[in-house]
């Protein structure tokens, strides 16, 4: 059954991407992160374009997500949980090789106690608290779990050693920063002292991969970059003094589209939609559109937003409605029912991009992407 709007996703552009990646962090490996769907782009059809980019790491935020990026991947594909796994989920994911973040004792007994029952030894990364006080352990549990993992190595593998920055987008946050990797190095410095070391090491989101490359360590977590975007207009600023170029080397792998469902003349003294926000001073040409709010198209877009018909910006007239949106189309000539509707990102030399769409809207990037539902469907091109 045809959808009234569709995602695409661009071969081409997430290969440039990914070869730029490669490029820029040298003999890094790097993990893909594919939480929030694939921060909307839609986790299976990701990670199959990934995949054939040469990508063999997944970062995921719970258990679902791997289960996802599993059923999709090749079998010699590793998958990371950072965050949410119930204990009952434990077995699974070490049955399955899946690594996963283990960041109070709770978890790490848990995963004991599932290891056991499996016959298989859990691959753990022991996530440290560094200062972003969400999640990790305080360097003062560090001999307790060096003896755990001492006197469990039949369930027990450390394989990875690792933390997340609170903020290295933003210079604001230098001393911050600053101070977690002071606490990281103490804390790495201490397991070595107890003549244990982790399988590897990472630290690295991608604002902190740009902008603290003696943090790298082993492995590179890449969210929003290998997407087409930087982690801010800060670090992309930084990037393009550093290297002498107006260019940003990042392309967009995702636009967004629907069509024409109906067009009306509206006549003068008339308002347009649900309540009075809109009244047409003249006779307008407006058309309508079949995706709303509960699409992820913003309320707050009502009167404010644009979207792209024939090579044209349309503006928003009236409020953004659940299933549909109105747009005047008076100066776009030859409008006809069906005729594509760009939401985000080229028609010509028109574009709406992510950032444009995000700041009228009041949304991040970030938070933009992921509130995409994911029944939109997403088209590889």
């Amino acid at each position: 059954m045809m959808k009234s709007t569709h995602i695409k996703l661009s071969k081409d552009a997430l290969k440039s991407n990914w070869d730029f990646l490669r490029e820029y962090f040298k003999d890094k490996k790097l993990s893909a992160v594919v939480k929030g769907n694939a921060y909307g782009h839609g986790i299976e059809e990701y990670v199959t374009m990934a995949e054939q980019c040469g990508v063999n790491h997944f970062s995921v935020f719970n258990a679902e997500e791997a289960l996802r990026v599993q059923q999709t991947v090749a079998e010699n594909t590793t998958i990371m949980i950072m965050g949410a796994i119930e204990d009952e989920d434990l077995a699974w994911a070490i049955e399955n090789d899946i690594q996963f973040y283990v960041f109070n004792m709770e978890r790490l007994h848990a995963a004991i106690k599932a290891a056991a029952t499996t016959g298989k030894k859990a691959l753990v990364h022991i996530e440290m608290e560094t200062g972003m006080y969400r999640m990790g352990f305080e360097q003062s549990m560090i001999p307790e779990l060096a003896d755990i993992f001492k006197n469990n190595t039949d369930t027990l593998i450390f394989q990875g050693l690792c933390m997340h920055f609170a903020g290295a987008e933003s210079i604001t946050n230098y001393f911050r920063v600053k101070k977690q990797k002071i606490n990281f190095k103490r804390a790495l410095k201490q397991f070595k002292s107890l003549n244990l070391e982790p399988n590897m090491i990472h630290t690295c989101c991608s604002a902190a991969a740009v902008r603290l490359p003696d943090m790298h360590y082993d492995m590179l977590r890449i969210g929003i970059m290998q997407y087409g975007f930087w982690p801010s207009p800060e670090i992309l600023i930084e990037y393009l003094n550093k290297y002498k170029t107006v260019q940003s080397p990042l392309r967009r792998i995702i636009s967004w589209e629907s069509k024409i469902m109906s067009l009306k003349l509206v006549p003068p003294g008339e308002f347009i939609g649900y309540g009075s926000s809109y009244f047409a001073h003249q006779e307008i040409h407006v058309a309508v559109v079949p995706v709303g709010y509960a699409h992820g198209f913003s309320r707050s877009l009502s009167n404010t937003g644009h979207v792209l018909i024939n090579e044209m910006r349309a503006p928003v007239v009236g409020t953004v409605n659940m299933n549909c949106v109105v747009v005047d189309v008076t100066n776009i000539p030859n409008v006809q029912i069906n005729d594509k509707v760009t939401l985000i990102g080229e028609q010509g030399d028109q574009e709406i991009t992510v950032a444009s769409f995000g700041e009228l809207s009041s949304q991040l990037n970030y938070e933009l992407l992921t509130r995409l539902p994911m029944d939109i469907p997403r088209l590889i091109i």
